[in-house]
């Protein structure tokens, strides 16, 4: 008799289990049908996310996953790896550190591919494939549904290259100790380039100014001026919105294109200066003020 009444207190415990987990999976998969329900919103287009869920098996799957956690059947071999989108977290974006970037944001990364990554420009979808997609990537993670996107970031008008702006530049370049990752001539080969992780303690590189002509962000000089300002969250960029200026933003812009290996008027001008590579064990000049 103890023995069939321990027996029977079994099979109930495993009734109880049974039910609870039952219970579980269909609130996932409530929770899962109302995040299909995710809209983006890019202009006069709205994207809807179950729209975009065989674009996503076909061409974002294998790298970013079926959960969208970056773990696709082709992550293993992949450096950098695949945007983990469960954590709501992105690297181009023009809102502020730590924040969401807005759907505009997604939107123009899908269409714009990330440079030095196998992240591809997927410039032959239509707007609204592209507007379904952003809606498809923000179901993944739950910060959608409890935060707003931060508000994007003032970009104040370029001002003109002159030789005093790039000089200014240089002496940011060193103050900030940019050249501690990019190294001194923005080759990436800083002293503390080989120790760089990203918030997934996974090795991450340093962008090379001199032999790269697009960023990771973008290829004009307001998408290099927002990745100053806004920072390349998950990754030991930061952002410098606190301690630089404007002004101090654009002379550092001038400045690093003087790097870069393509013919641009700031590397003609630092080339008539005679500019030379920084000394990191110098001093930093306070450079004089840019003419308004």
């Amino acid at each position: 008799m103890r023995t069939l009444c321990k027996w029977s207190l079994f099979v109930s415990a495993v009734a109880v289990l049974a039910l609870a987990t039952s219970s579980s999976a269909q609130v996932t998969k409530y929770e899962e049908d109302e995040r299909m329900n995710t809209e983006s919103h890019i202009g006069n287009l709205t994207g809807h996310a179950a729209a975009a869920k065989m674009d996503y098996r076909r061409y974002c799957v294998g790298c970013h996953g079926e959960e969208g956690d970056g773990e696709g059947e082709n992550a293993p071999w992949l450096d950098p790896k695949p945007r983990n989108f469960t954590l709501g977290q992105f690297k181009c974006r023009s809102t502020p550190t730590g924040t969401l970037p807005t759907d505009e944001d997604l939107f123009n990364t899908i269409a714009r591919g990330l440079d030095t990554s196998v992240m591809p420009p997927w410039n032959t979808f239509t707007k609204q494939q592209r507007a379904d997609l952003v809606a498809y990537v923000k179901h993944f993670s739950a910060r959608w549904t409890n935060e707003k996107a931060g508000p994007p970031i003032p970009v104040p008008p370029e001002p003109e290259v002159t030789a005093d702006r790039i000089k200014a530049g240089q002496a940011v370049f060193q103050k900030l100790e940019c050249w501690k990752c990019h190294g001194v001539e923005g080759r990436a080969n800083g002293p503390s380039a080989d120790t760089l992780t990203d918030d997934q303690n996974r090795a991450i590189k340093a962008f090379n100014f001199h032999d790269g002509e697009r960023f990771k962000c973008g290829a004009s000089d307001s998408d290099l001026y927002k990745i100053f300002m806004t920072g390349l969250d998950g990754t030991p960029m930061p952002s410098f919105s606190d301690n630089v200026k404007p002004e101090e933003a654009w002379e550092l812009v001038f400045y690093l294109r003087s790097l870069q290996p393509m013919k641009t008027k700031e590397k003609a001008i630092a080339k008539q200066l005679g500019l030379k590579p920084i000394n990191p064990n110098a001093t930093p000049v306070a450079p004089a003020p840019a003419p308004q």
